[in-house]
């Protein structure tokens, strides 16, 4: 019987603290998600490209800035969209990764190397307009 009892007590210490420990962690959680939504930045600009293995291309260059959160190149208008954390990485940074990657921005020019990587559907003119 004392053995009953005795687990009882622990089986209730256990559950009182367990509960007591989510109520904390959820606040935690709203107090970062409250932060980071404030430092959040969104953007947007030109970049030149053509099809949509240009845009795969776009848009997994910009996601691997860190800070970035999310990456949007529109093929008809040559223009990105980008939301992200200024605490993190700045806008110039977001431009040189796309350069980076072969493709011309309204303040970088692509990489000559990575552009000649490029497949020949994505080997843009490198005259177009962009941000249309």
């Amino acid at each position: 019987m004392k053995k009953v009892i005795l687990s009882m007590v622990v089986i209730i210490a256990i559950v009182f603290t367990s509960c007591k420990n989510e109520g904390k962690k959820d606040s935690n959680t709203n107090n970062i998600e409250a932060s980071s939504k404030m430092a959040m930045k969104e953007i947007s600009f030109g970049v030149r490209g053509n099809c949509g293995m240009c845009k795969n291309t776009i848009e997994k260059a910009t996601n691997n800035v860190e800070g970035v959160a999310t990456a949007n190149w529109d093929k008809d208008k040559k223009q990105i969209k980008v939301s992200f954390d200024e605490g993190k990485t700045d806008v110039i940074s977001i431009h040189k990764a796309i350069a980076a990657s072969g493709y011309d921005t309204e303040k970088v020019e692509g990489d000559l190397n990575a552009y000649e990587g490029l497949p020949g559907c994505c080997k843009y003119d490198h005259s177009m307009e962009m941000n249309q």
